[in-house]
């Protein structure tokens, strides 16, 4: 990390939602790092969680609530004067979506206002980042996305990022709230126990001599994150609009740019566990988009953004994160 990140970051009053999970783990662990003051915004206790497994909560200030309470967030940030929001909090599975759509909305969406809200009536909050997705986008006929690409989602994940994502804007639009809006591919990294994502999934499996499970026909083709480079990300572009105050509701695309079918993901992870296990594909996944992936070259050009990791490295590390979590040989 630069010396221009830690003199920004140091002994900063910042709030963190989703801190319990897989992306919010490792921003909270930049943060430390960097010298923030860290508050975390936590509903439900996860003890398997990176957060709480590595102690990193215990570098934070931990206030338990649930972020559709605007009064509890708007009590945190005046208590704590807080001027830096990193709003990540998300119900992030698309399975669960599906099947409990308003537990969905409710985080997502709902969660979404109250976090802005409170944001709005807080005269020290200077900066607030917003994790959207790609799947905000929904179903595009023109690929990669772009960033003036409409917002169009047709299945509750999707719409709910959506709606989370204009929620935002309108607050930047008509509010003047210092908000900016990141959307990232899939992503993946130590600590992810959603088993039934394709990169722990898979890994886990290879751990136990099984064959990794393919939920789909294996052709989705999608971009793939590291979670470190999602945490660089967000706090780089919370720098950027303490800069540029003129960049309020300005949404930014991230991707390493490099689109695989599950099916080359599943074999890039065998090929760097040196496994020959067949995956075995079972066609069932459904109400999923046959190809999303992201153009990042506004994030280039404009923050001069570049990922830290290839993908392989990003994998790499989190292979190795998983060998010692589930107590494996390397």
């Amino acid at each position: 990390m630069g010396a221009a990140v830690t003199s920004f970051w140091t002994d900063r009053p910042t709030l963190l939602t989703g801190a319990t999970g897989l992306v919010g783990a490792w921003t909270l662990r930049r943060l430390v790092e960097t010298g923030a003051d860290v508050v975390c915004l936590v509903r439900d206790w996860v003890p398997g969680s990176e957060a709480v497994r590595s102690g990193l909560l215990e570098g934070a200030i931990v206030a338990r609530g649930d972020v559709r309470d605007r009064d509890v967030i708007e009590r945190v940030l005046g208590e704590y004067e807080v001027d830096t929001v990193l709003h990540l909090a998300a119900q992030t599975i698309v399975g669960i979506a599906n099947r409990n759509p308003v537990s969905t909305f409710e985080t997502n969406i709902a969660g979404t206002w109250a976090v802005m809200e409170a944001c709005r009536r807080s005269p020290r909050v200077e900066q607030v980042v917003l994790a959207s997705s790609d799947k905000a986008y929904g179903e595009q006929p023109q690929l990669p996305y772009r960033e003036d690409t409409p917002l169009e989602g047709r299945h509750p994940y999707d719409v709910s990022k959506s709606c989370a994502d204009l929620i935002a804007t309108s607050y930047a639009v008509t509010y003047d709230l210092p908000v900016v809006i990141t959307r990232c591919g899939n992503f993946f990294g130590g600590g992810d126990l959603n088993w039934n994502r394709i990169v722990p999934g898979t890994i886990r499996s290879v751990l136990r001599g099984q064959r990794p499970v393919i939920r789909s026909d294996g052709s989705l083709v999608r971009d793939y994150f590291y979670v470190e480079d999602g945490a660089a990300a967000y706090m780089q572009l919370a720098e950027w609009l303490a800069g540029n105050q003129d960049g309020r509701g300005e949404a930014f695309n991230f991707s390493n740019e490099t689109q695989l079918t599950v099916s080359e993901l599943v074999e890039r992870i065998l090929g760097l566990m040196g496994s020959d296990l067949v995956p075995e594909v079972q066609g069932e996944a459904s109400h999923e988009i046959p190809a999303q992936f992201l153009d990042a070259s506004k994030a280039r050009g404009i923050l001069g953004w570049a990922p830290l990791f290839s993908l392989d490295e990003g994998l790499e590390r989190t292979i190795a994160w998983y060998r010692e979590a589930l107590g494996a040989a390397a």
